[in-house]
Parts: C-alpha cells; structure tokens; sequence
C-alpha cells in the first residue's frame, strides 16, 4: 500500500480548475491551482471554499500559465498558503501578471 494519495479538486467535470492536491507522508503538493472559467455554475465554483486548508500545503508546482492552471494563486495567498511556488522560469513570469 502507498503512503501517496492524489485529490482531484478540479478539471474533473469541466476542462477548468486544474488543482490535484498530492499528499505524502511529511508533505502535501499542490499541482495547479487554477480558476474555473466557461459557464456560471462553473466559475461560482472559484467562490466556494478551497477543498483543503491552504496553510497545510507545503508547495505548489505550475504546469503553465494559463488561467485555469494558474489563476487561483492570488486567492490561495490570501487564505494563507505561505510555500514556494515552482515552475519554469517562463512560467513565473508569465504567471506575475496575473
């Protein structure tokens, strides 16, 4: 049995919202954290509270800077997520205008 889980938290029933939290025995991973773009209902979802504490992530890994993988960053700071953020160089700046 591993001691690895992955949560879907978006991009589940709608290609938007890209977050899968990954949780290890001393550390939990946050890939993407994007916002649910497209039809209301779906977009209603970035109101919603985050499906995990954000104090309890210890870090965040970017795939790229688009808004539905990237665009929730600034609300998951706000709610206090304090780690680092890693991504390409490329990325990280494309990612700072949002």
């Amino acid at each position: 049995m591993s001691d690895v889980s992955i949560r879907f938290l978006g991009a589940t029933d709608t290609v938007t919202g890209s977050r899968f939290l990954i949780t290890g025995p001393k550390s939990r991973v946050l890939v993407d954290c994007g916002m649910f773009q497209g039809l209301k209902k779906d977009r209603l979802k970035n109101w919603e509270p985050f499906a995990a504490d954000p104090r309890s992530i210890d870090a965040v890994i970017l795939s790229h800077a688009h808004l539905d993988h990237c665009g929730y960053l600034p609300v998951l700071v706000k709610d206090g997520f304090t780690g680092p953020i890693y991504s390409t160089a490329y990325t990280k700046e494309l990612a700072a205008v949002i």
